[in-house]
């Protein structure tokens, strides 16, 4: 189950905005709303990270968030 609208909206509202390179350069950052649906689902399951479904991004992104 992941985090409904509402939900997300109070979470975001507490996050720092991404920071942003002057000269543009550099991997844009991952949708926040995915990665953290990930670490929830991780910590709900038990699983390793292997195994977290592709449909939150892969698990080496959600692991170093």
């Amino acid at each position: 189950m992941d985090l409904t609208d509402q939900q997300w909206k109070v979470v975001a509202a507490i996050l720092p905005e991404d920071p942003v390179r002057d000269d543009g350069r550099g991997r844009p950052w991952s949708d926040r709303r995915k990665v953290l649906n990930g670490v929830l689902w991780i910590l709900r399951t038990g699983a390793p990270w292997q195994d977290l479904p592709l449909r939150y991004g892969p698990y080496q992104t959600a692991h170093r968030s």
